[in-house]
């Protein structure tokens, strides 16, 4: 029977420390300087250090609040002490005539220098020959705990070399064993801004693994793939159901779109699975590059499913698809959640009896209850926006446990450099660079909210030419906390000012069948005008839109701002993207505006994105391979990743004992889950 955790073991497992490795790479965030004592004549405002003395005074005052105020002197001078909460052991600590040591910042104070809340211990104890680590915490884990686990820890762990010795050499890194020990015990002589600003050597030695260990893991996954069988769907030339969708499509592909058919379909005639990222920005035609490769995959008699991240995104696809594949004879099926229990069960027996040749849905797909008779390819629309497991449950649908499915990634969010040669490392990238001709720049303004009524004239003048407009809006409900307009406001305040546009209102609170139907009307130009939420971000496409008005725009992510801005511009006409934002703006929403402001190339303002944000939000919380990135920065490391890929390569051919010892140290498992 298994002992119960204790409640240090429960604090200590929601840092993630369970075993010794966990506790010697749990790396400090600061260090406290107690290797030597300042004279109290000697203190500076601002800067922390360490004072000894006697306690020449020490009451509890009541007024203003109740708080332990003593004085500190020695024979250069006198130090206030100020604890607005403290025990009586702490009372009785600094009794008059007590010899003490107090470790803190001073600062001016009514009566000379002063320290709220200093550290406080016994005075005469010998100094320590390293600076004390500060690591981070949980409540109710002091400091000392830690120290003391995690020195017990380094006393017993396996800090053995990873790398072969001409290659640490080569990279002038120290050795791990003088990295981590440097790193929790610095000697009293380091430069703290080097530990501080990870510069040190040490920390060099701590990035460069980690990266390594990132990199190592993406190439076993890409080589684990490769070992996998899956069933080959080689392009079929002449009369094949690609071939006949090529024919019958009322335009031709850009010389781009022809590229990565190519790639995709050169993947798909393998042996092993294919998975790859196709990128484009918005509006490049990804969707057909999709839909090829679904015709490729069907014209060998195996089930092909698409899912996407919302319900307006999948129906979007789904009418793309059927217009283009229904006439060829292709049976699809749609499924979601608001799909009704009779068409649902219809739906599930097409798909599980095979009939259902090309599915289309959202995460409905990976539900228990859907079992696919013979999936070959799985297409994932805004692959960023699902969670690792999510993409995982759709891949293993395959009905053959013994085949895997070739699976193609899609997204608008180009990914920038650094991105692709860590977190994507493992991927085969199509890239799709250029757009359909025909298509004219979006003109980009940005407004003050004072400029409202100026810009609803410009609406109506809009809709006098012909043309439709979308008023995006950030939220449903109203947040006093926010101060935002809420779109059921703003639906009725455009109504009584534009009497004479038609003006309908979609968010991700309406029925889905309520829904579809405002869209539908708006796409048919029997609305003129859509007040929406975010959930119009992605796929939808009405090239008679030519204006879009983003209402507070400061508050949306540039990656955002630039899907929005997509939804116009997709006809011949002329199309303009209004940011509508209320001053005062932030530095950071100003940087984002004036970005979006200056370019229209998605690969530019994804590289500003990441640098504005950082891999985490960029990605979303849920995209996997940040979380083995504790201490490196992919945008400032960048150099050290181009190291960490070379040698990763070297080691997998030459020494495979050293890879396996570095993953073990440092990702111990968690690379199965690298990559969906």
């Amino acid at each position: 029977m298994a002992k119960a955790e204790t409640p240090t073991q429960r604090k200590l497992a929601k840092l993630g420390l369970r075993s010794t490795q966990d506790f010697i790479l749990h790396l400090p965030l600061r260090y406290q300087d107690e290797t030597s004592l300042t004279p109290i004549g000697s203190l500076r405002p601002g800067r922390e250090a360490q004072a000894e003395g006697r306690v020449v005074q020490s009451e509890v005052q009541l007024r203003p609040r109740r708080q332990l105020v003593a004085t500190l002197a020695d024979d250069t001078g006198r130090l206030g002490l100020r604890f607005l909460n403290f025990y009586p052991s702490q009372h009785a600590q600094l009794a008059v005539g007590q010899q003490v040591r107090v470790l803190g910042e001073p600062r001016g104070g009514l009566f000379g220098l002063e320290m709220i809340h200093p550290r406080v211990t016994r005075a005469g104890t010998e100094l320590p020959d390293t600076l004390t680590p500060v690591y981070p915490t949980t409540q109710g884990l002091p400091q000392p705990t830690l120290r003391r686990l995690i020195g017990e820890a380094l006393a017993v762990a396996d800090l053995a070399e990873t790398l072969p010795e001409a290659m640490r050499a080569r990279l002038a890194l120290p050795t791990f064993a003088e990295a981590i020990r440097t790193l929790h015990q610095p000697p009293a002589g380091v430069a703290q801004g080097e530990l501080l600003e990870h510069h040190h050597p040490a920390w060099q030695r701590i990035k460069f693994d980690e990266l390594l260990a990132q990199q190592l893991s993406l190439a076993e996954a890409r080589a684990r793939r490769r070992a996998q069988r899956a069933l080959p769907l080689p392009a079929q030339p002449g009369e094949g159901l690609a071939a006949r969708l090529l024919a019958a499509l009322p335009f031709a592909l850009t010389p781009a779109q022809r590229r990565v058919v190519a790639e995709i379909g050169g993947d798909l005639g393998q042996h092993h699975p294919m998975q790859r990222l196709l990128q484009g920005d918005v509006g490049s035609g990804k969707t057909v590059v999709a839909a090829l490769a679904a015709a490729q995959a069907i014209d060998h008699g195996v089930q092909v499913a698409l899912m996407a991240p919302t319900e307006i995104l999948a129906e979007q696809h789904w009418h793309k698809l059927r217009g283009w594949l229904q006439p060829l004879g292709v049976e699809l099926s749609w499924l979601s959640g608001s799909l009704g229990v009779r068409a649902r069960r219809e739906a599930l027996a097409a798909i599980a009896e095979g009939r259902a040749q090309l599915v289309v849905g959202t995460q409905a797909l990976i539900q228990d209850t859907v079992q696919f008779h013979r999936l070959g390819l799985a297409i994932s629309d805004e692959q960023h926006r699902f969670g690792v497991g999510q993409r995982l449950a759709l891949r293993q649908k395959s009905g053959d446990p013994g085949l895997a499915v070739h699976q193609l990634m899609m997204s608008a969010t180009p990914i920038p450099r650094t991105l692709a040669m860590t977190v994507f490392a493992d991927l085969d990238v199509s890239t799709i660079d250029e757009l359909p001709p025909g298509r004219s720049p979006v003109i980009t303004k940005l407004a003050s909210d004072a400029r409202r009524d100026e810009i609803m004239a410009r609406i109506r003048q809009a809709v006098r030419d012909g043309r439709q407009a979308y008023w995006v809006c950030p939220l449903v409900e109203e947040s006093e906390a926010l101060q935002l307009q809420t779109a059921v406001d703003t639906y009725d305040v455009l109504r009584q000012a534009l009497p004479d546009v038609r003006v309908g209102l979609v968010h991700g609170k309406l029925p889905s069948a309520d829904k579809a139907a405002v869209m539908q009307a708006f796409q048919a130009g029997e609305l003129d005008l859509l007040v929406a939420t975010t959930v119009i971000e992605v796929g939808v496409d009405v090239p008679n839109a030519t204006l879009m008005v983003i209402e507070h725009a400061e508050r949306f992510g540039l990656a955002q701002l630039h899907q929005l801005r997509g939804r116009v511009g997709r006809g011949s006409h002329q199309s303009a993207c209004v940011l509508l934002y209320q001053s005062p703006l932030s530095m950071l929403a100003k940087e984002r505006l004036r970005c979006l402001h200056e370019t229209q190339d998605g690969f530019v303002i994804a590289q500003r994105d990441l640098e504005l944000r950082g891999p985490g939000e960029f990605l979303g919380v849920r995209q996997s391979g940040t979380e083995l990135l504790r201490f490196a920065d992919l945008e400032g490391d960048s150099a050290i990743v181009e190291r960490a890929r070379e040698c990763a390569t070297e080691l997998r051919e030459y020494h495979p004992d050293a890879v396996a010892a570095h993953l073990e140290r440092w990702a111990r498992g968690r690379e199965d889950f690298l990559r969906a």
